[in-house]
């Protein structure tokens, strides 16, 4: 009895041992498939950088453009409207992401690209598109940047518009608005706005196309654009009327000087070829005030201005869509983290290094940037997000870089490194968080006012972007910036959840969040025992899925924001696998368990694929899908589980 007791205790440690060569045999083959399928990707001067897609609403905008300065290209339309109706929804109407619920203003940009460039009103995808709006309460609810492109085609009278005149530009600094006190992509879309609303521009809109079927009460009828939501609301809403009121007492010198202050801020700021800010609204806004102010065609700043344009667009066969931006510095480093991974420190490879000096010479220092205005005598050392975007480095990429770069430990990064560190700590905020462009850009009152219905008119510290910005102090020197950290930490600690998660302001969501945190924390040597750390790995646990991934959906960004189950994620499994890794938790079943299911969901070509979209530009409002996420962060997860149960 004995003996067959132990013959079958022989059995099951046999049977262990091969599930176990099995499993490790399966990482590191996918580990290797997945590293082999990026390095194909990997451009020939060393960067990477893949699609970024976001909702509907760019690509109609783009033909709303076209329409807006008379320049159809039927062409160019037609394959945008192939992909506008790829993505409509069933019942009708368009989502802001995969899967999210349909979103009006998107939609009704949407059905207006359509209809302008021929699609017949009493088609049946174009009705289904159109009682959907009317059941959501017509284009009349519409969001402020959707009414203000009705207003520019002349579907809605000018009231339906916040007022926003030119001479917002000259308002002095102690005001309760001014231009400098609101985050860098509000002020790149505003200051070209304020040219087109002053102006009260028409679109040329050649083949006299309008909407009106979309609305419920014809606009001009219609007494209640703005929903008050709070007493402060209302406060700037009266003062949005006096306004009005008083704007025929402007005399026309004030105007126009005003008008030229607003075309000399973003004429400095055009970026080059790149665009103003690197982002497609406000490159559209400053191209369509050229135009309205009377630019030629062929004069090099209308030029210039479409061409960056026209460099977002993406082909995919026969359709095509318009990115909102490009993002080369954020997939390059990410990137290069993995690869970092898949090697050992000591043994940076030339691809590794040749992307590496590829992020070196982008490193910004003296050009000019908007950051300087709280921060004068700070010397420059960031990076941008975009192949340029020189007056808005952000802190979140240059932390990034800087960390990848450090983890080489070779002497040519050392100088850079130092320099980005230097930067990042003196762009802390007061309470000690790091927003990602600003400092202390905390003046909520400001998301009351009438053109903020999207609440993203800020820049205000992220538990992300602290984080990142922990890690980097950390790294390049940590007893300097001993006094940056201890606040830094007491701001995370600040802002975490009841549940123990952190906030995503980057990424989708609590998960993106926690990872940036964890990973940070594990830099900054905090032990992994705290009540706090503990109650984050508690949180990730919970939030397994059953096949052992996880997920989260743009969802979360709504009430209720915690437990909202969601299909596991390639992405998502890998940042909540970076997060426990980081916090001792390797040897554990949930660790194995996540790594399985990457394994298990990895395709033949070494990727791994997710519809779903991967981070908010602007929660609520605005989000994005970057493709390169399921290309770098499982392979990241997958090497540093290898290199720590090595």
């Amino acid at each position: 009895m004995a003996l067959e007791t132990l013959n079958e205790a022989s059995k099951f440690e046999t049977g262990n041992e091969s599930r176990t060569a099995h499993f490790l045999s399966s990482l590191k083959h996918a580990i290797a498939s997945a590293k082999d399928r990026l390095l194909a990707q990997q451009h020939d001067d060393g960067h990477w950088v893949y699609e970024l897609e976001a909702d509907c609403t760019i690509p109609a905008e783009y033909i709303l453009m076209n329409h807006f300065v008379g320049e159809i290209d039927d062409e160019t339309e037609q394959k945008i409207a192939r992909y506008l109706r790829d993505q409509q929804y069933d019942e009708g109407g368009w989502p802001l992401f995969s899967g999210g619920d349909v979103d009006l203003s998107c939609s009704v940009k949407a059905y207006y690209a359509l209809k302008l460039v021929g699609d017949d009103p009493h088609e049946e995808h174009m009705i289904r598109a159109r009682n959907t709006i009317l059941n959501h309460g017509g284009a009349a609810n519409s969001n402020v940047f959707t009414r203000i492109t009705m207003a520019l085609f002349g579907q809605v009278p000018w009231r339906a518009t916040p007022f926003i005149p030119a001479e917002v530009i000259i308002l002095p600094k102690w005001f309760p608005f001014h231009i400098d006190k609101v985050s860098y992509w509000s002020r790149t879309v505003m200051v070209p706005l304020f040219v087109l609303c002053t102006m009260k521009a028409e679109a040329a809109n050649p083949r006299g196309v309008d909407i009106r079927e979309l609305f419920i009460v014809p606009p001009e009828d219609v007494q209640h654009y703005f929903k008050v939501k709070d007493a402060l609301g209302r406060a700037f809403l009266i003062l949005d009327h006096v306004g009005r009121m008083i704007e025929k007492l402007v005399p026309e010198f004030v105007r126009c000087y005003s008008i030229r202050r607003c075309k000399h801020w973003f004429l400095e700021r055009m970026n080059e070829d790149h665009g103003i800010g690197g982002i497609f609204p406000a490159m559209v806004n400053v191209y369509e005030s050229l135009v309205t102010m009377g630019y030629p065609k062929d004069h090099p700043k209308r030029i210039q201005a479409r061409e960056a344009i026209d460099a977002l667009l993406v082909r995919r066969g026969d359709s095509m869509y318009c990115q909102p931006c490009v993002s080369p510095v954020w997939d390059t480093c990410l990137a290069s983290q993995a690869m970092i991974e898949t090697e050992t420190e000591a043994n940076i490879t030339n691809e590794i290094e040749h992307a590496l000096d590829w992020l070196k010479d982008r490193q910004l220092s003296d050009e000019p940037g908007d950051w300087r205005i709280p921060r004068p005598h700070l010397a420059g050392g960031g990076w941008a997000f975009q192949y340029s975007n020189y007056y808005y480095p952000d802190l979140d990429d240059t932390s990034m870089v800087a960390w990848a770069m450090q983890r080489t430990n070779k002497e040519k990064y050392a100088e850079p490194i130092r320099r980005a560190a230097k930067w990042v700590a003196g762009m802390q905020s007061k309470g000690g968080g790091f927003g990602s462009f600003e400092v202390n850009n905390t003046q909520y009152y400001l998301n009351s006012i009438p053109f903020a219905d999207h609440g993203a008119l800020l820049d205000p510290p992220t538990a992300d972007v602290t984080g990142r910005s922990i890690a980097l102090m950390c790294l390049a020197d940590k007893e300097k910036y001993a006094t940056n950290i201890k606040d830094a930490i007491q701001y995370l600690k600040d802002e975490q959840e009841k549940d123990g998660s952190w906030f995503g302001r980057w990424g989708t969501n609590y998960i993106y969040g926690t990872w940036s945190v964890l990973t940070a924390l594990e830099i900054a040597d905090e032990d992994p025992q705290q009540d706090y750390i503990r109650n984050a790995v508690d949180y990730l646990q919970r939030m397994q899925n059953d096949d052992g991934g996880w997920g989260e959906s743009n969802e979360s960004y709504y009430p209720p924001r915690h437990y909202r189950p969601y299909q596991s994620t390639a992405f998502q499994t890998a940042w909540a696998l970076l997060a426990l890794l980081a916090v001792g938790e390797a040897h554990t079943d949930t660790v194995k368990k996540g790594i399985q299911y990457l394994i298990d969901h990895q395709t033949d070509d070494g990727q791994w694929h997710d519809e779903s979209f991967t981070a908010p530009g602007f929660p609520r409002v605005f989000y994005l899908k970057y493709h390169g996420y399921t290309m770098y962060f499982p392979l990241w997860a997958l090497a540093r589980y290898r290199n720590l149960i090595s």
